[in-house]
């Protein structure tokens, strides 16, 4: 199974999203910021097992916006779910490989959209490998 990298600068909020993730994705990975997030995907070792990012819709640094566009010039099939505020800057995420869920959002709903953007995204490897 891919790896899913959680950009969240909120410890509290990063420790309990992840452990949600986790009860259903066994690789999940959990950096602080947006150029932490970058760094890694330069890495191919671990951009190679990469299949799923998300990220909070405010960081520090580079807005959600901003680094969705700098997280896709570098792996532009990489699907990419952002959790906002209800009515946020939605239209900013709209793309094939894009997904902007309001939070609140239940852990279910989390966790089954993660599930799908990862199997469509490792099904379309397959196809294209």
């Amino acid at each position: 199974m891919a790896t899913i990298l959680l950009v969240d600068s909120d410890p509290l909020q990063a420790h309990q999203r992840k452990a949600i993730l986790e009860r259903r994705f066994p690789d999940v990975k959990r950096v602080g910021d947006a150029a932490e997030a970058l760094c890694l995907v330069e890495q191919p070792q671990f951009a190679a097992g990469l299949g799923l990012v998300i990220s909070g819709e405010h960081m520090q640094g580079i807005g959600g916006p901003a680094f969705v566009a700098e997280l896709h010039l570098r792996m532009p099939s990489l699907p990419v779910l952002v959790l906002g505020k209800a009515g946020e800057v939605a239209a900013d995420y709209c793309g094939e490989c894009m997904r902007f869920l309001p939070w609140p959002v239940a852990s279910e709903e989390m966790l089954v959209l993660a599930g799908q953007m990862l199997a469509k995204h490792e099904c379309e490897t397959v196809l294209s490998g």
